[in-house]
C-alpha cells in the first residue's frame, strides 16, 4: 500500500512549525526521521493532511551545554550519538543504547524526539532516558514546558503531547565519575524491537538509583526500592516482575526477569 494523498511542508523554524499545527486543527503531523511514521503511512494506519518535516531545523539538530545537563534537539540521531558527534555525558550509556537501535539506515535516519514522540513501548529511548532522568522541552502556542520524561507516556503510543505541540529539545543530566549503569534487552533478531528490556543508573554523589523495565504492554516501569535489588537474589526479582504485571506468563516472566538480572550484573561488574 501506499499513503493517502496529504501536503508537506518544510518549516524553517520552529515557530512556524507550530503555527502550521495550530492551523492544522489537529490533521497536521511532524515528520522528523519518519522512520515510524513513514511505514505508518504507507500502511495507512496514521492519515495526515498535511506532513511538516522538522528536520531542516537547526536548533532542533544542535546541542547545548547547561552546565549540570545538555540539551539535545529533538532532531539529533541514533547514529550522531553512536558516532559521538554529541557529548555523552552518561559515561557511555547513551552511546550504547543509540548504537543497539535497529539498522544503521534506521540509526541514519531516526531521532531521538521522533523516538519519544512515538512512544512506542518496545523502543530503547523511552526506557533508557527514564532511568537516565532526561526531561523533554515542549514548545506549543502557549509557549514553552518542561516535563520530566517519566510524566510524558501515557500509554502505548500515548503521550502528553497536544496536537499543536512538538518536541524541541532533551535536557540530559551530567552523570558524575562514580556513575554506573546497565542496560540489556532481549529481541529474537537483531534489529528487531526488544520484547524484554531493563536500564540501571546508579548515581551515588547525586543520589540517584533507578531501575526501570521496558517492552512491556503499556509504559516503562519504575521500580520502587530500586538499590534493594542490587544485592537481591532471584527470588526478590521474580516477586518484583510479578509485582508489576509482567508475568503473564512463564515466557515473559523469563525474558523480563533474565533482563534485570543482566542490566543489574553490568552494574554490579563495572
Amino acid at each position: 500500500m501506499k499513503a493517502a494523498a496529504f501536503d508537506y511542508v518544510r518549516p524553517e523554524t520552529i515557530a512556524d512549525a507550530v503555527s502550521l499545527l495550530v492551523e492544522g486543527n489537529g490533521n497536521n503531523k511532524i515528520l522528523a526521521g519518519g522512520q515510524s511514521l513513514g511505514p505508518m503511512l504507507n500502511m495507512r494506519l496514521v492519515h495526515t493532511a498535511q506532513l511538516v518535516d522538522i528536520s531542516r531545523i537547526l536548533k532542533l539538530t544542535t546541542f547545548s551545554d547547561e552546565g549540570d545537563a545538555v540539551l539535545f534537539g529533538a532532531c539529533i540521531t541514533h547514529a550522531s550519538i553512536e558516532d559521538g558527534n554529541v557529548p555523552d555525558v552518561t559515561s557511555g550509556m547513551m552511546s550504547s543504547v543509540a548504537a543497539g537501535i535497529a539498522y544503521r539506515a534506521v540509526r541514519n535516519r531516526g531521532t531521538v524526539g521522533g523516538s519519544l514522540a512515538h512512544a512506542d513501548p518496545a523502543a530503547d529511548w523511552p526506557t533508557a532516558l527514564i532511568a537516565i532522568g532526561a526531561e523533554v522541552i515542549i514548545v506549543g502556542p502557549k509557549g514553552r514546558r518542561f516535563v520530566p520524561l517519566n510524566h510524558f507516556m501515557e500509554s502505548p503510543f500515548e503521550t502528553i503531547l497536544a496536537t499543536d505541540e512538538i518536541i524541541v529539545s532533551v535536557r540530559i543530566p551530567k552523570f558524575s565519575p562514580k556513575a554506573r549503569w546497565g542496560f540489556y534487552k532481549f529481541c529474537r533478531k537483531t534489529g528487531e524491537f526488544a520484547e524484554a528490556m531493563c536500564a540501571v543508573v546508579i548515581d551515588p554523589p547525586r543520589d540517584i538509583c533507578r531501575v526501570v523495565i521496558g517492552a512491556t504492554d503499556t509504559q516503562p516501569v519504575i521500580i520502587s526500592a530500586a538499590s534493594e535489588l542490587l544485592s537481591a537474589p532471584t527470588d526478590v526479582m521474580d516477586a518484583v516482575i510479578r509485582e508489576n504485571g509482567l508475568a503473564e506468563n512463564p515466557y515473559t516472566a523469563q525474558i523480563h526477569r533474565t533482563a534485570l538480572q543482566r542490566a543489574i550484573e553490568q552494574v554490579r561488574n563495572s
